[in-house]
């Protein structure tokens, strides 16, 4: 079982919004780090999303099922938190 991940995210508040933004990198026409320096509420977005290297329980509830469950490479969203909407990406899981 994975205990350490690295991964990058964008924070938006509206549902519709991350599906935009989604859209715009699964089509190929942005790249998640263009996505999140142009658009992310979190300060991250500065360094186009990236979260670094944590492990489990290191983020909200929300996150760690996703990062610690999902394929890995692969653009994970919308996910609900308290702080708004997520597009998530895992970069790297061991």
């Amino acid at each position: 079982m994975a205990q350490r991940a690295s991964a990058r995210h964008i924070l938006v508040q509206d549902e519709s919004k991350c599906m935009e933004l989604k859209e715009l990198i699964t089509s190929g026409k942005a790249t998640f780090g263009e996505v999140a320096k142009e658009n992310s509420l979190c300060p991250s977005g500065r360094q186009g999303g990236d979260l670094g290297r944590f492990g489990r329980g290191q983020m909200v509830e929300e996150f760690d099922r996703v990062v610690f469950s999902g394929e890995v490479g692969v653009v994970h969203g919308p996910i609900k938190t308290e702080f708004g909407y997520h597009l998530l990406e895992i970069t790297q899981r061991d």
